[in-house]
């Protein structure tokens, strides 16, 4: 029989069996003693690890067959118990039990428990006393059949939990089932040793898989969500990552704090992932992270103190054991640890680090009144290390110190910190490079800009975040290199000595004040470098003007910066770029650092061929080769910074890391290659990073991209929403590809006059973003951009309209002479002149360079004018399903078909194996889940799911929902070879179906 879907996460079968166990009132059993034969009453223990889920499943079960009609009653021993508990307290609990039983005999039953109740004090009385509790409780159940339920079972004082144990093991009453549920008691506790054994099955409730958290999660918000959102969850859970309620609590303080955004139809989260915590409410987090007994006020206010204490530095057992006070803060952290540890909530590894087993735990701590100094504690750390061994040693020895110095700020005097942090920071480079940039960013705190070490150290640490690819830690630097750019250094500090008789002593302090000019210079490259990976523009209007005023300072790093703008990054400055300034520019590349050559090629790359011929000779050697420059140019249409820099710097510089330009450069891969989907996800991590507090900027062509996406699946809506996220200043190309598209399938869904004139709108709109990108210079990607008004203008019968569209292309060609363009002034000379040869090169050329969107234009327009319209149909009909494309693609393939009397072919089911996707969609059909439950769970729109159902009716040949269910269910689907990892079932002689 199909079980009932059930509103509890991956608790379906647990509920089924706590029902069948409360079904059962009224069967009474064939033995005096009690125990359950057949279909007798049981008992039944439900069990499991703190926020599983224990009570929900009771109740879930309770609320299923009260709806059938069954009588459920709870035994309330916590409201019957007396001061020590006992066979009195649970003497209360029953007749609170009878009281509910409305048969008119309970004044007859409540006076025979009480008359033994008083006689209960000699020897004996006890158990005459229990055997009278199951005796009447019996005799009730046979007039009502009804079950017990009690919960918290583990809370139960020990004399109760004894009498209640010897009344169902030896008095059970006839009858009556009894569930219990309850923690997983120490073998100490005597609830764990009696009431386990006095049930018929004990039910232990598993963690929640990483599926069902995803589920509960979708369920929770009620929305599809972003997978990221689910993976911060679990990582933020620790060993509670399978439990619902610690879950339902991260999500409740995300909803607290704001932490959840609505983007695209999905859920996703805008705080950093390791920023998730529980909520900060003292009994629930007792009740949640300390398995064994709730936690009173001083452990939880000293946990808090630990938590602050370790989230600053690493934080080790000797660190605390090297106190000589035992009444010492610090020995009280100790005491501190010792409990936490055997409460399971602190960990200590085998390096004596301490940690906190559940992350999110730790965060909802930090956020309580802690009490004590933390920063002392980190200074007495570090003084007990210091004082043996002396700063600079300590740093050598104890790299791990620098974090405590970090948080101890000014409590640490600058003659100590600065060179325990040197010290730490070049001990710790070789094996961790997060603690020596750590180690260095703290030390710029403590040496004034004057410093003579302060340039070294500036460099040091850029060079090190470059080469992790850490541009949040070089953009962290900005505030002390603008402090050392204030002060003079080299020529700047005027002559010496007028007469020019220096002396050698003088031209060693040249030197070293011109390489620490050099330094400054690299580190403010490297910053501009960095702002530009997190797509941040200092001359962005809500930028710091002291970093446009610093970037003036380093002509290399104001032509730098300046490229953003050309990438979609900022406003587009041209007057930065003054002719024959090249010449005047110092610095040369290193490592990730382009040399002020290598810019001028990133920013000719947008602009015409001319200058682009002019820049790539003004590269030394033969560096680039025509497959890099092709590259360049390509990711220069899509505003691809990552991409262009991996084509100029070539080993020098590696796509790693996290940052907005990386991540954007790998929406566009996934863009051209049309997998749509994770293109999509990474508009959205784009999107929430720069959200999330960092100093990451948002991607203006990421939404670009994204709404372009959406616009192709037919998501007006969700492309409009994108949209409405870009600033009306923003120009580049692909903004302009993007808005253009909207504003005219907008027309298009309205045919009346007001659909017409939105195109003409759109269509004028599009001249003017055109005319604005030529002006800034922006050539690269508007071939697209004239590519979609000539396809609008063919098919609205504007020859006007096309014949100046295409002069504007083709006029774009000779200016920018760059592959893409080629490609697009072939289509269109296809589209308008019906130029078979000229669509078919196209084809080929987009084919080598991998760009599926534009291959579905190039066989669109094949099939208007090739010689065999139905095979290129058929390949534009293969691709547009394999990127989801919606109405705007499938109304041009049916116009073409139309106008070359070829059908479109449809997509029949093919014969080979379902896919895992497919499969939970049949199995979430079968169990009754409505396409808004399926929706939730697979982070999809319910439109999406309607969808995926009509492909899966074709595929298997059912026209409903039950015809579905009942193929998967009777094993038809795995008959016919459609089930991977399932062989098809043998026939039986009987006529069932066997096998697995």
């Amino acid at each position: 029989m199909q079980q009932r879907p059930s509103p509890l996460v991956g608790r379906q079968g647990e509920v089924e069996d706590v029902a069948e166990a409360l079904r059962t009132t009224g069967h009474t059993t064939g033995q005096a003693s009690g125990h359950a034969t057949g279909a007798a009453a049981r008992t039944l223990l439900v069990t499991g690890g703190a926020g599983t889920g224990k009570t929900a499943v009771v109740e879930q079960a309770r609320q299923l067959v009260v709806q059938e009609g069954a009588k459920v009653l709870r035994l309330d021993w916590e409201s019957g118990e007396g001061p020590a508990g006992g066979t009195a307290a649970l003497t209360d609990a029953v007749c609170g039990v009878l009281a509910k039983v409305h048969d008119g005999r309970l004044p007859a039953r409540i006076a025979a428990v009480r008359r033994v109740q008083a006689r209960a004090g000699g020897p004996g009385g006890e158990v005459a006393l229990l055997s009278t509790l199951g005796e009447v409780l019996a005799d009730a159940a046979r007039e009502v059949p009804f079950a017990l339920i009690l919960d918290n079972a583990e809370r139960m004082p020990a004399r109760t939990a004894s009498a209640l144990g010897l009344l169902l093991r030896t008095f059970r009453p006839a009858g009556v089932p009894v569930v219990m549920a309850g923690r997983p008691m120490s073998p100490g506790h005597v609830a764990g040793a009696q009431l386990p054994a006095a049930a018929d099955r004990v039910l232990e409730l598993p963690a929640l898989s990483s599926a069902d958290v995803g589920e509960l999660v979708a369920r929770r918000l009620g929305r599809p969500v972003q997978p990221e959102l689910v993976t911060a969850v679990l990582a933020s859970l620790g060993p509670l990552a399978g439990s619902p309620a610690a879950v339902l609590s991260v999500l409740a303080s995300l909803e607290e704090c704001g932490g959840l955004l609505e983007l695209d139809g999905q859920v996703c989260l805008t705080v950093p992932e390791g920023g998730l915590r529980l909520r900060a409410d003292v009994a629930e987090l007792g009740r949640l992270c300390w398995p064994d007994a709730s936690p009173d006020a001083g452990t939880v206010g000293a946990a808090a103190v630990l938590a602050a204490l370790v989230e600053q530095a690493e934080v080790r057992l000797e660190d605390l054991h090297r106190v000589k006070s035992p009444d010492g803060p610090l020995q009280a952290v100790g005491r501190t640890v010792d409990r936490l540890v055997g409460d399971r909530v602190v960990t200590v590894g085998q390096d004596g680090r301490i940690a906190f087993a559940v992350p999110a735990l730790a965060a909802a701590l930090r956020t309580l009144p802690a009490r004590g100094e933390v920063r002392s504690l980190h200074a007495t750390i570090t003084g007990l290390v210091t004082d043996r061994l002396g700063a600079t040693a300590a740093g050598t020895r104890r790299p791990r110190l620098a974090g405590h110095v970090a948080a101890a700020g000014a409590m640490i005097d600058d003659g100590l910190a600065v060179p325990l942090l040197l010290a730490a920071a070049g001990s710790s480079v070789r094996f961790n490079q997060a603690w020596a940039v750590r180690s260095y960013h703290s030390v710029l705190r403590h040496l004034p800009p004057h410093d003579p070490r302060t340039p070294g150290v500036l460099h040091e640490s850029a060079g090190l975040s470059l080469r992790h690819c850490d541009h949040i830690g070089v953009l962290a630097l900005g505030e002390p290199l603008l402090a050392c750019l204030d002060v003079p250094h080299g020529d700047e500090r005027g002559d010496r000595d007028e007469r020019g008789d220096r002396d050698e002593r003088g031209d060693r302090e040249d030197r070293g004040d011109r390489r620490d000019r050099d330094g400054l210079e690299w580190v403010t490259r490297a910053w501009a470098l960095s702002a530009l990976h997190e797509h941040r523009s200092p001359y962005d209007d809500d930028a710091d003007p002291r970093y446009r005023a610093a970037l003036q300072r380093v002509p290399a790093a104001e032509v730098l910066a300046a490229v953003g703008g050309r990438y979609g990054i900022g406003p587009s400055t041209p007057t930065a770029f003054r002719p024959g300034e090249a010449a005047q520019e110092s610095g040369s590349g290193s490592g990730p650092v382009p040399s002020p050559a290598e810019v001028r090629l990133l920013a000719a790359a947008v602009g015409s061929g001319a200058e682009f011929e002019r820049a790539r000779r003004g590269v030394p050697g033969d560096a680039l080769g025509e497959a890099a420059l092709d590259r360049l140019r390509n990711a220069a249409a899509y505003g691809d910074l990552a991409g262009a820099l991996e084509a100029v710097l070539g080993e020098r510089y590696v796509v790693a890391g996290e940052s907005t330009a990386v991540r954007y450069h790998s929406m566009v891969r996934h863009y051209l290659t049309g997998d749509w989907d994770s293109a999509l996800s990474c508009a959205r991590r784009i999107e929430t990073r720069g959200r999330s507090g960092r100093a990451a900027g948002v991607g203006q062509l990421a939404r670009a991209l994204a709404a372009e996406i959406q616009l192709m699946r037919g998501e007006l809506g969700r492309a409009r929403e994108w949209l409405d996220l870009i600033p009306d200043s923003a120009g580049h190309p692909l903004v302009a590809r993007a808005r253009l598209g909207v504003r005219y399938w907008s027309g298009q869904v309205d045919k009346a006059l007001a659909g017409k004139v939105l195109v003409d709108e759109a269509l004028e709109a599009a001249r003017h973003d055109v005319r604005r990108a030529r002006e800034s210079g922006l050539l690269a990607g508007l071939d697209r951009v004239l590519l979609r008004m000539l396809s609008i203008t063919v098919r609205g019968d504007s020859p006007e309209a096309t014949r100046r569209t295409l002069a504007e292309l083709e006029a774009l060609y000779e200016e920018a002479a760059s592959p893409m363009t080629y490609e697009a002034v072939l289509v269109a000379r296809g589209m308008v002149h019906g130029d078979a040869d000229s669509a078919l090169a196209a084809y080929r050329l987009v084919q080598r360079r991998v760009d599926l969107p534009l291959s579905v234009d190039c066989c669109q327009c094949l099939t208007d004018v090739g010689d065999d319209p139905q095979s290129w149909l058929d390949e534009a009909t293969r691709s547009g399903h394999a990127l989801g494309m919606g109405r705007p693609v499938r109304s041009l393939l049916g116009a073409a078909a139309r106008r070359r009397n070829v059908s479109i072919p449809r997509r029949r089911a093919v014969r080979t194996g379902l896919s895992d996707r497919e499969v939970r969609l049949i199995g979430m059909v079968s169990d009754g889940s409505t396409n808004r439950q399926i929706a939730a769970r697979l982070a999809c729109s319910e439109k999406t799911v309607e969808q995926r159902l009509s492909r899966l009716f074709q595929r298997t040949g059912c026209r409903s929902r039950v015809e579905l269910a009942a193929a998967w269910l009777d094993g038809s689907l795995a008959r016919q070879g459609l089930v991977p990892g399932h062989q098809a079932p043998w026939p039986d002689p009987k006529g069932r179906s066997q096998g697995p």
